[in-house]
């Protein structure tokens, strides 16, 4: 049903579903249907939610997953039950009214972008970015309306991505000077598929709703890449003292298996229990709201010599918003005044007030060393690879930790329809929240049915079954997660081409040979093994044969030596990149010639070269 939506609705109702489901867990509970509706201005009544979701809600779990809620608003916006989908919406008071970019919108649909949102990222941006040579003629941003204008020409967004993931894109790729349209939409193809990269969700913007300044798009996608930086140093292998945040009888592996969200409210409430105060919180919106735990959260990791109030001296008053705006002025005194007003966090807004708390903990984490012997995790090359690519096709949960976030098979199912839609039946799957009792065994089945569906795809799984998944062991899991993304670059070049597309390794080896040398290059490969790879040539050749003269060759070298094959990396992959080719790899698999990945960045041009 996904596919027949309009991009652009199906990205609000996916940012909708995913504000609701707060504990990032894959599925609401049918009372914050109602609330969610809101969001997208469908006020539905009681009554006529409980008739729908006994139509949805298959497995009677009281909970509905993503697929079931968007059924429930198609059920909604166009059977007549409150009024046509082309009837408007009515966007609550803080909300933007915009135009959408389908037929559908254009025929009255509004879309709404929140001014709270453009305000904070508009500040975030001009904060982070004041020191940029390559940004002053567009800095700083002065207005909301502005935003949407700087971030047009692609520029700031690839900058943005960079602060976020440090050298996701060659910065000489990016078009800075004389820019025309051609130009900025080479700008935008490199941003949106590099934040692909990194694991943003962008199935539903292309480079030109960026030049459009589709605003609910653009700014769905500026904060992922914000999210993806604060959160990235929110971890136990950049951070070793989070330890201190296991409670009684947990384990590292528990805390481990904790989303980023989770982890800063435990680190919230570490902080007001070691304060002495009773009080707690269990979200971002409503439990912030009267700033009490805010000014006693400041007090606990301010520095001494910043001299902020105490907290009594802020919660003694009975306006809440004088009392967040005292607080504002105490995180001003430790430079966190970031992404948030008085009214902000009076009114419970959790993405800003999220974003906050986690530029605080970046800023002034104050944890105390734990006493715990533990092994830190650190995620590997090829495990980061592979969570991208799943985050990046919006799968629900997000997937923090890869092999505790695919142990209960839904996200694999969830890939499983993004590689070749139809694959799942959805009524063989157990859906969560899985109860504490027979949970497992659900899970287990799920995993199971997720080897069934490998085995009717052709993968290779022998000796790999269901408990392996459930038990998250390590290289059987990598084993199968690989076949997926081969499967997945590979129906890429099949949804592009007709009967004979190159599939296999060695059509595809034979495909590229024969397009580098109908463009009069000399380079080449023999298989993805190919030392030769390793200085990057025949993919920065095989870019300029699909797009003629979009390489610079002044910047390429010969790759003679180490920094050389680094730098030519850097610049194939950004280059893949800039002409619309989605890769997940990373220079250093080129590099060090990963067979693997190898294959994907070439399966990817094949399919960016078949689309003409």
């Amino acid at each position: 049903m996904a596919d027949k939506i309009p991009k652009d609705v199906l990205a609000e109702i996916t940012e909708a579903f995913n504000e609701i489901d707060v504990n990032k867990n894959g599925s609401i509970s049918t009372k914050e249907l109602g609330s969610c509706f809101a969001k997208l201005g469908e006020n539905v009544p009681g009554y006529r939610l409980r008739e729908i979701v006994q139509q949805v809600d298959k497995d009677k779990n009281g909970t509905i997953e993503l697929q079931e809620f968007i059924e429930l608003y198609c059920s909604v916006t166009t059977k007549g039950v409150f009024g046509q989908w082309t009837s408007k919406i009515v966007a609550p008071k803080d909300l933007t009214k915009v135009g959408g970019t389908s037929e559908a919108s254009a025929d009255g649909t509004a879309h709404s972008s929140s001014h709270a949102e453009e305000i904070a990222f508009k500040d975030w941006i001009n904060s982070e970015l004041k020191n940029d040579v390559d940004c002053k003629t567009l800095l700083p941003i002065k207005s909301a309306d502005e935003l949407f204008e700087k971030l047009s020409n692609g520029i700031i967004f690839c900058k943005m991505i960079n602060l976020s993931v440090k050298g996701t894109i060659d910065e000489r790729v990016i078009n800075k000077a004389k820019l025309n349209a051609f130009l900025i939409r080479e700008n935008n193809a490199l941003a949106v598929n590099s934040a692909n990269a990194i694991g943003c969700t962008v199935v539903n913007i292309g480079p030109e709703d960026i030049a459009q300044g589709k605003r609910h798009l653009v700014l769905g996608l500026l904060w992922q890449i914000i999210r993806i930086g604060l959160f990235s140093k929110i971890s136990l292998a950049q951070n070793p003292n989070i330890a201190a945040l296991c409670e009684d009888g947990e384990t590292i592996d528990d805390l481990m298996k904790l989303t980023t969200e989770e982890l800063l409210l435990r680190w919230v409430n570490y902080h007001l229990a070691k304060s002495g105060s009773a009080k707690r919180i269990k979200n971002f919106s409503g439990d912030i709201k009267d700033s009490e735990a805010y000014a006693i959260l400041l007090n606990q990791i301010a520095p001494g010599e910043a001299h902020v109030d105490r907290p009594e001296h802020i919660i003694s008053s009975s306006d809440h918003t004088k009392r967040a705006e005292m607080l504002l002025r105490n995180a001003d005194k430790i430079n966190c005044r970031k992404f948030l007003t008085a009214k902000d966090i009076v009114s419970g807004n959790s993405k800003l007030n999220l974003a906050f708390v986690a530029h605080l903990f970046n800023t002034h984490p104050a944890l105390d060393a734990s006493d715990m012997n533990f092994e830190i995790y650190v995620e590997s090359r090829e495990e980061k690879t592979y969570r991208c690519w799943m985050n990046s096709l919006g799968v629900s949960p997000f997937v923090n930790h890869l092999y505790n976030g695919l142990n209960n098979g839904l996200v694999l199912f969830q890939l499983f329809d993004a590689i070749r839609s139809g694959t799942v039946n959805w009524d063989k799957v157990n859906k969560a929240p899985f109860k504490a009792i027979g949970g497992k065994m659900k899970k287990v089945e799920n995993c199971n049915y997720v080897i069934e569906l490998g085995k009717a795809n052709k993968y290779s799984l022998v000796g790999i079954g269901g408990e392996d998944i459930h038990n998250e062991t390590h290289t059987l899991v990598l084993a199968l997660v690989w076949q997926m993304l081969r499967d997945y670059s590979i129906e890429m070049i099949n949804k592009l081409s007709k009967a004979g597309a190159p599939t296999k390794d060695a059509e595809i080896v034979q495909w590229v040979n024969k397009k580098l040398s109908d463009a009069g290059k000399t380079s080449s490969i023999t298989s993805f093994k190919d030392p030769s790879i390793s200085t990057s040539l025949a993919v920065i050749d095989l870019v300029d044969a699909i797009v003629p003269e979009s390489i610079q060759y002044d910047l390429v070298t010969k790759g003679e030596n180490e920094e050389e094959r680094l730098m030519n990396a850097l610049y194939a992959i950004s280059m893949c990149r800039k002409i619309g080719a989605r890769t997940y790899a990373l220079a250093e698999d080129l590099v060090e010639v990963k067979p693997k990945m190898v294959l994907t960045v070439f399966a990817s041009l094949v399919a960016r070269g078949l689309e003409g």
